[in-house]
């Protein structure tokens, strides 16, 4: 029957061929994506995933569907429906009729950055067709560039920046939440501009090179062009973003387009899902660096993988990856600045730091293997600062302020009705924690309704308890988008175990960084006749994965996690989602399951243990004796505590990478790594094996003076190290000057005063901010985790704003736990004019952080976006001795 369906596929196609109304227009790319989707459907045998096209389609429908279903990663096949896809691209074709624009969108640019429905990794929704309706009649009358600009505008009253974790948001639960960190806040606007027939793309640095993190924004196609802009972060003009500067100096940014994409910019690498671009020649100065990769005997070595990495949180990330060819050659284009390249095959490896632009060329001799001992530093440059900025006019940009703060009124307005929605929770009378009780609420932002109607859905079962520990165990981002489907599913469905374990590793849905959906009931129906044999040995579970779900790692390159029920309908799985369903599997039938979060492995609890799950060895259960690490430190008179992302990281070899581990703060409510006096000083337990362990000192200008060593670990044996953070050669020198003079004035006593009476004789820092843009929000959330440092400092922190909007608009973003030294203040003398003339500054980019003292010595600097912000002004400080 099967076999029947693919070739009435293949006659409809040949049949379609002799029509006019073509998806595609191009004979040989409209017959590559029919074989693309025919493999599709012999690579996905179950779950009869295919039944739309057994449907009445035109010509270009099926065309079209078959273009998208033909790279859809596995989980987008089996957790939506066809019937779904098919109004999406419906509602394509019909945008590209009724806007202006439409019928002038190229065809390729139509058919990958309009068509697809996928951004990112976000939970698909209906964002297409409720976007279409809330815009079309707001931008119909408008040209495509100003319709792209009125777009963002209209993002901007929806939502606004805060970080999150790396799930990423739909569309929608953006929407109903009000803010997303960048991914999310792109994958928003990407879709907006999408459901209106305009192409755009979402754009990453995917580690920035200057400090530490990443960002994403977005690209927009008009008329011809690719221009950039900051998702919900209108500007006048495109092309303008606080990100202008930062992104001159990026060694890399790319875009994973979908589909086999044929333009005109550099690819990175092609997959059965995407074509992966790297566009940072539209940003930055570039070169191009050629790596030849060697046998130990000087042999070239062709498809061999060849990682880029940059160090970003005291690692190198690898953010692009490409085969050797038939003689060991692999290139990119990258920024002018430092990388570092590893190649590895069959157990060997090698690798170099790079500066590109003063190399063209470099050699890996893949020499070194499993135990091999090396001890590197290596000092980091990024790219220099060369930004281009477009022009803008006064009044343009006095217009873009004035429709900025009425956005802001919108949704603040939005966000206000979420208090009113949120009170009578707390019930006393139900033994509730009220604290507990006001804190999941507060954190449900727009999606307090499900979260209410939840809790009351369990007092009325006498339940209340138990969806109570559902709630504190799922994660924040959960409780703002969490669907009253799941938490159902979870209360009525999750068999009550005596354990400790049962609220973390049975009762909580989430397992890794999936959306969640529904999946206990269906899970323990499924294997109802097998439970008691899986219960009394989990082997058998992981024997019956093993042997029923078929891995497809190339089918999900991204390995964007398919829902538990999807690779129960398909058999078929990338290893993260075969690994997730394992953990949703065993929690459905009472058996504490977990995926480690310092390691990755999968494990389940058995006779007071967590055992490590190995699919390919499911005969033998055993617990390998680990060893100890302790590590000694070796201060470099800045750091008195290094902290793991921020100074220092281990990774665990594979056999041919190095795989990092995780480790972050006791204080779950703390976005930041371990603390070295927590893990490493007293010894810290791990697996036998081959490691390597980075450190890194971020200096002023974005350079990094770094130190790898490599260290193994054996079993029942302790090994001690040195952790050395490497010291800066220069000591402090003035950087230039800045008026302590100037007067500010102040908000608490509405008195004008200068810096010098204020801040008195010693050092003071200084923060010249606007309302709370990306830039801002981050440098608030990096002197907030270093709030006790700022406080036993004890000097003034004067954050000056221009006028009395920013501040308004700052003091909304409710920055918590900022120093008690912190003072705010009205800008009375031109304080950003004269930091931009005497310490030779843009004068574009907000925030600008400055170390001064009464002397108008200025020893430290920062301007706009600037990861570790809070680190590099304690350092400073702490240099002065003061």
């Amino acid at each position: 029957m099967r076999k029947l369906s693919i070739l009435l596929f293949s006659l409809l196609f040949v049949m379609s061929c002799n029509t006019e109304e073509h998806f595609i227009s191009d004979e040989k790319q409209r017959a590559d994506v029919h074989d693309d989707f025919i493999k599709k459907m012999n690579d996905l045998p179950e779950g009869d995933l295919f039944s739309v096209f057994s449907q009445d389609l035109s010509t270009k429908q099926r065309e079209a569907l078959e273009f998208l279903y033909a790279y859809m990663p596995i989980g987008d096949i089996t957790d939506y429906s066809g019937d779904y896809y098919k109004r999406n691209v419906d509602a394509a074709f019909m945008a590209r009729e009724t806007m202006p624009w439409g019928k002038n969108v190229p065809e390729r640019e139509f058919n990958h950055f309009v068509l697809p429905v996928r951004v990112n990794n976000e939970n698909l929704d209906d964002a297409r067709f409720v976007f279409y309706e809330e815009l079309k009649d707001r931008v119909k009358d408008m040209s495509m560039y100003d319709a792209v600009l009125e777009v963002n505008h209209w993002c901007h009253e929806k939502a606004n920046y805060k970080g999150s974790d790396i799930r990423t948001s739909s569309p929608l639960a953006t929407v109903k939440t009000s803010w997303g960190r960048c991914g999310e806040e792109s994958t928003f606007l990407v879709a907006a501009l999408r459901s209106v027939c305009i192409p755009a793309r979402q754009v990453y640095t995917p580690r920035w090179a200057h400090c530490d993190d990443n960002h994403a924004w977005v690209e927009a196609y008009v008329d011809g062009t690719w221009y950039f802009l900051g998702a919900c972060e209108p500007e006048p003009v495109l092309n303008l973003g606080w990100f202008n500067a930062p992104s001159s100096r990026c060694l890399l940014l790319h875009t994973r387009v979908f589909g086999r994409y044929f333009g005109p910019e550099e690819v990175i690498e092609h997959t059965a899902n995407h074509t992966e671009i790297n566009v940072v020649d539209n940003y930055a100065d570039t070169g191009k660096l050629t790596v030849k990769v060697l046998s130990h005997d000087g042999k070239p070595l062709q498809n061999v993988p060849v990682n880029f990495k940059i160090y970003n949180y005291a690692e190198f990330n690898t953010v692009a990856t490409k085969l050797t060819d038939n003689n060991g050659l692999s290139w990119l284009t990258a920024g002018k600045g430092d990388m570092m390249v590893y190649a590895a095959s069959d157990g060997k490896f090698d690798f170099e730091v790079v500066s590109i632009g003063d190399a063209d060329t470099v050699t890996l001799v893949l020499d070194k293997q499993e135990g091999a001992e090396f001890l590197c530093e290596f000092d980091i440059v990024p790219p220099v600062e060369k930004a281009r900025i477009p022009e803008v006019s006064q009044a343009m940009r006095e217009e873009n302020d004035r429709r900025f703060r009425y956005e802001d009124s919108i949704r603040n307005a939005y966000i206000a009705t979420f208090e009113e929605g949120r009170k009578n929770v707390y019930a006393p009378d139900l033994d509730d924690d009220e604290s507990l009780i006001n804190g999941i609420m507060e954190k449900s932002w727009g999606n307090y309704q499900t979260i209410k109607d939840f809790l009351d859905y369990a007092t009325k079962k006498d339940m209340r308890g138990k969806a109570v520990s559902i709630l504190s165990n799922i994660s924040d981002k959960d409780l703002r988008d969490v669907t009253m489907d799941v938490l159902v599913d979870n209360l009525d469905n999750t068999v009550v175990v005596d354990t400790p374990l049962y609220e973390a590793y049975i009762l909580n849905p989430r397992v890794s960084d999936e959306m969640i959906r529904p999946y206990k009931k269906i899970l323990a129906d499924e294997f109802a006749s097998v439970a008691v044999s899986f219960k009394d040995n989990p082997q058998n579970l992981v024997a019956w994965v093993r042997d029923n779900i078929e891995i497809r790692n190339d089918l999900n390159v991204r390995n964007i996690p398919m829902y538990p029920t999807g690779v129960m309908r398909a058999l078929t799985a990338d290893s993260h989602s075969r690994d997730i369903f394992f953990v949703a599997v065993a929690r459905s039938l009472g058996i504490p399951a977990r995926i480690d979060k310092v390691t990755g492995k999968v494990q389940y609890y058995d006779n007071d243990n967590w055992i490590d799950v190995d699919f390919d060895n499911v005969a033998t259960v055993t617990n390998t004796e680990k060893g100890t690490l302790v590590a000694s430190y070796i201060t470099n008179g800045l750091v008195d505590d290094p902290r793991y992302y921020t100074h220092f990281t281990i990774k665990k070899f594979n056999g041919n990478t190095f795989d990092l581990l995780s480790y972050d703060a006791k204080d779950p409510g703390m976005d930041v790594g371990a603390l070295y006096s927590d893990i490493l000083k007293n010894g810290l337990v791990l697996d036998p094996g081959y490691y390597v362990l980075t450190t890194g000192t971020r200096l002023f200008d974005g350079s990094v003076l770094c130190k790898m060593s490599s260290f193994t670990i054996t079993s029942g044996k302790k090994t001690l190290i040195d952790l050395e953070m490497r010291k800066p050669s220069e000591n402090l020198k003035v950087l230039g000057k800045f008026d302590a003079d100037s007067k500010v004035k102040l908000l608490d006593k509405e008195s004008i005063v200068t810096l010098a009476d204020l801040c008195g004789k010693g050092y003071y820092v200084i923060g010249l901010l606007d309302g709370g843009s990306e830039p801002t929000t981050h440098a608030m959330q990096d002197i907030g985790v270093l709030k006790e440092d700022f406080e036993e400092w004890g000097g003034i922190m004067v954050f000056v704003f221009s006028d009395k909007k920013y501040y308004d608009s700052f003091i909304l973003k409710d920055f918590k736990d900022l120093p008690v030294n912190v003072v705010y203040a009205f800008d009375e003398n031109n304080l950003f004019e004269k930091a931009v003339s005497n310490m030779k500054l843009n004068d574009k980019d907000l925030p600008v952080f400055m170390i001064a003292n009464a002397d108008d010595e200025v020893i430290f600097v920062s301007q706009g976006y600037t990861i570790g912000l809070g680190e590099q002004l304690v350092k400073t400080i702490g240099m002065t001795g003061k």
